[in-house]
């Protein structure tokens, strides 16, 4: 199964934000069908924000592999399948998956996101930052206040509102990851405030890091370069849909599968207990100064 490239381009399409796995072409792999865990999350149990499709499906299959429950969360009735279908996913491992549809631009609905979380599963041991929005723009002139600030509630806000609620059930080994972007280190042109939040999810994570190192709480941050989920037919334009992912040296973007990994190795203690105020980049082969 291609994704996205030079020489397997995707068909020009778009979808209603936020978009829909079963209405891609070609659809992702994001189920982790071939990969099998090693008990690295026995006994955890993790909240997956954004957790119904793309990364956030593939780290919550993978998660359940691992031995975790897991929860996620995701904002609106028109993702209800896609969650639907990711429950299906991780309760075929044997695994508990408690779903909630949550618009996590309000931060009630964050604390409430965390503590229904804690009540289902009987607990909280790992925190997955993972929603996020973007819309891009030709100008900063068409950048509004709206959209500067919704993106900021959704990139940025949550994640601050999610972690906080969470302190209060993290054990002292539990661990936060957050998910910034390649954007986030090095800017974008047409995506400007989602750009200037992915960066700001790196600020936190370094800060948090050393906030929590007492604590005995872990924080990291994974930020991958395209990745193809229903995100972008729902925000990009058919051209640019079309194109994505083909300025990677590797000349594809990523499936989420791929990136999942990244989440696992930093939710495990056994791999990366002394990992904490971490970036990983998955980017297909391009390399950044510094």
């Amino acid at each position: 199964m291609n994704s996205p490239s030079e020489q397997h381009p995707a068909p020009p399409q778009q979808q209603d934000h936020p978009g829909s796995t079963g209405d891609l072409d070609p659809i992702p792999r994001d189920e982790m069908r071939d990969y099998t865990g090693s008990g690295l999350l026995t006994g955890r149990r993790a909240l997956i924000t954004g957790g119904d499709s793309g990364i956030g499906r593939a780290v919550a299959v993978a998660f359940a592999k691992e031995g975790a429950d897991v929860a996620i969360g995701y904002l609106s009735a028109q993702e209800d399948e896609d969650a639907a279908h990711t429950a299906r996913l991780v309760e075929a491992v044997g695994r508990t998956c408690a779903t909630y549809r949550s618009d996590l631009s309000v931060e009630t609905n964050c604390r409430d996101l965390v503590e229904r979380t804690a009540t289902d599963l009987g607990g909280l041991d790992i925190l997955v930052n993972n929603c996020g929005t973007q819309n891009p723009v030709d100008d900063l002139a068409e950048l509004d206040s709206e959209q500067w600030e919704y993106t900021f509630k959704v990139n940025i806000h949550s994640f601050f509102w999610t972690t906080k609620a969470a302190l209060a059930h993290l054990p002292s080994d539990g661990v936060v990851i957050n998910t910034s972007s390649i954007n986030g280190l090095r800017g974008n042109k047409t995506l400007i405030d989602y750009s200037a939040t992915k960066g700001a999810i790196l600020a936190l994570t370094y800060s948090l890091a050393q906030s929590f190192l007492e604590r005995g709480i872990r924080v990291n941050c994974v930020a991958p370069g395209p990745v193809w989920t229903p995100l972008i037919p729902a925000t990009f334009p058919k051209d640019r849909v079309a194109s994505f992912g083909q300025q990677t040296p590797m000349g594809r973007a990523a499936h989420p599968d791929e990136i999942a990994p990244s989440f696992v190795f930093f939710a495990s203690n056994r791999l990366s207990g002394y990992y904490s105020g971490e970036v990983l980049a998955p980017i297909g082969g391009e390399t950044l100064p510094g």
